[in-house]
């Protein structure tokens, strides 16, 4: 029979494939009393299991020595190493075998459930998230001591079409995986901000999560058909629809192999408007992808991944070595490093300090003000990896004129601090703002006459601005970057930045959204900064493009009172033939 299935697609393309099931994600847990001779001898196969996964998680972070994901692959592990030796799982559960004398599968559920119920009452939606790892480091303890191998599915004969579904996947589960060469994974569970999710788009393969029943609903072998761009799954798909999708699946191989072709093009629109196109990062290894995009520079180095999913936090030598990477290997151009943007729905571990409301607390620049000692630490570290190259500063969550004072007089001090020292870095380091607060937006004028640049963040600035937040399914279908207000801003700020001949860049998801290439283009933008894969579409359309053509358009939907006006106006510049 077939049928469909819609989720979250986190990773784009097509992938048709048979599916492999992993291994169920929960395991039947039995509950007896152990007798009280053999309470100890329960504790030390408790420990035992512990120990058993300790060992595995240390040949799976052995095993993997390079490539463009070890950084995050290796966090996620010393995440669950972390969780492995938190005393409120493993001697929680010793002491409740001690004390009631139940078996250790049934005490390290139990202790499992008291923590997850500690974190559904986190207003954190990142903290919250980390529920996943909790259960997947307890899954790997239970199938230990029920005498289970590894989530992986036994070995099969592979046809290069393998589509993996499982309930939930672990960081740890990829990374085995990823040896077995499958062309897509669905999962039940999940959102586009798991850790899950940003280790599928780096494997650059067709990926959906939040199908909710697909492990319980697809059976071993059945023919399926993943659209990582529409969002759905089709199982056991007709002739007719196979026969669709494998003409699909081939026009977009042949497309991506034609993008190769404009890769070392200059971005210029048909009337010879220049256009900068940068990339996206968060760590020294996706550069790779930057110079398979062609991109012309890094526009947006999001130095807050160093710091996540670890016990310590780096200190500056290690915050160096990685800027100066990037740095010498992009030669010359320009890499925009923007400051550690924690809180909200990224936490430094074992942060004490839970927000009632995160995405509007002590988050980003405000983080670093309180904070000055961890901010000097990575201000001296961009301001040494300056010398490698052209590195810019760039300061996120920027709300009023008094924190860009602030922020300047401790660059300043860092500045001083390597002067005392002798150490070099370019004294003309240029130091830009990110205008993602309806406040920073309406005061953009008071900014430039302190700043080198900016860049605009739209993901945040839609969220503040319509007060919707995005990790939360009950309102963010009122998510809408095509809101009145939102392009009012966008528009407002890139015309006043071109007035004042101040740089200004967009480097949020609208930049690599090609339904907003020519709107934005018509706002006047001509930095735009997105992920790698994005880059060479934006391009092609930017090189179909004709601004004077453009522009009456654009005055029409910046006029326009609904989004359901600005769309269809929208649609229709699109499809115009410029």
């Amino acid at each position: 029979m077939s049928f469909i299935l819609h989720g979250v697609g986190v990773a784009g393309g097509i992938a048709i494939g048979h599916a492999r099931l992993a291994a169920p994600a929960a395991l039947e847990v039995a509950h007896y009393v152990i007798p009280k001779n053999q309470v100890d001898q329960e504790i030390l196969r408790l420990n035992g299991a512990f120990a058993m996964v300790r060992k595995e998680l240390e040949t799976l972070q052995a095993s993997a020595t390079d490539g463009p994901t070890f950084a995050e692959f290796s966090a996620f592990l010393d995440l669950h190493h972390m969780i492995l030796d938190d005393p409120m799982l493993a001697e929680a559960a010793s002491h409740c075998i001690a004390q009631t004398h139940c078996n250790a599968e049934w005490a390290i559920t139990k202790q499992m459930e008291q923590l997850l119920a500690q974190f559904e009452a986190i207003d954190d939606a990142y903290l919250r998230e980390r529920k996943a790892d909790v259960t997947q480091v307890v899954k790997r303890v239970l199938k230990a001591l029920l005498g289970h191998s590894g989530n992986v599915p036994s070995p099969i004969k592979h046809t290069g079409d393998s589509i993996l579904v499982a309930h939930d996947l672990s960081p740890a589960d990829m990374m085995q995986y990823k040896q077995h060469q499958f062309v897509a994974f669905l999962t039940d569970l999940g959102s586009s901000t798991s850790h899950t999710a940003i280790v599928a788009r780096s494997l650059n393969i067709p990926s959906i999560v939040a199908l909710h029943h697909a492990r319980q609903l697809i059976f071993e072998n059945d023919r399926l058909i993943v659209d990582g761009s529409q969002n759905v799954v089709i199982v056991n798909p007709d002739k007719h629809v196979l026969s669709e999708y494998r003409l699909r699946q081939s026009q977009l191989g042949l497309a991506r192999r034609k993008l190769q072709r404009i890769k070392t093009v200059v971005a210029m629109t048909l009337d010879g408007t220049p256009i900068e196109l940068y990339a996206n990062i968060e760590l020294p290894e996706d550069l790779e992808q930057v110079k398979e995009s062609g991109a012309t520079g890094i526009g947006l180095f999001r130095s807050e991944f160093l710091f996540l999913n670890r016990d310590n936090l780096p200190d500056e030598e290690e915050q160096f070595e990685a800027y100066r990477i990037v740095a010498v290997k992009m030669r010359g151009l320009p890499v925009t490093i923007r400051t550690f943007d924690l809180g909200a729905d990224k936490n430094i571990k074992n942060a004490k300090r839970v927000a009632v409301n995160p995405a509007l607390g002590l988050r980003a620049i405000r983080l670093c003000l309180a904070e000055p000692q961890l901010f000097h630490t990575q201000l001296r570290a961009i301001l040494r990896a300056s010398h490698f190259g052209q590195v810019r500063i760039l300061i996120p969550m920027l709300s009023s004129v008094s924190e860009i004072d602030q922020t300047l007089r401790l660059i300043e001090y860092a500045k001083q601090s390597l002067r005392d020292e002798k150490a070099a870095f370019d004294e003309k380091i240029q130091v830009g703002g990110m205008i993602e607060i309806p406040a920073a937006a309406l005061c953009v004028d008071m900014f430039m006459r302190k700043l080198n640049f900016l860049s605009i963040g739209t993901n945040d600035l839609i969220q503040y601005t319509l007060a919707i937040d995005r990790v939360d399914d009950a309102v963010a279908h009122l998510y809408d970057p095509l809101h009145p207000a939102v392009l009012w801003l966008v528009s407002r700020i890139i015309q006043s930045a071109n007035r004042a001949n101040v740089p200004v860049a967009i480097c949020g998801e609208m930049a690599g959204d090609i339904q907003f290439t020519r709107l934005l283009l018509g706002f006047g933008l001509q930095q735009f900064s997105m992920y790698p894969a994005q880059l060479l579409t934006v391009k092609r359309e930017i090189l179909k493009s004709h601004l004077p053509d453009i522009t009456p358009w654009v005055h029409k939907i910046l006029k326009a009172e609904s989004p359901e006006k600005i769309y269809g106006l929208l649609m229709k510049l699109n499809d115009k033939v410029l």
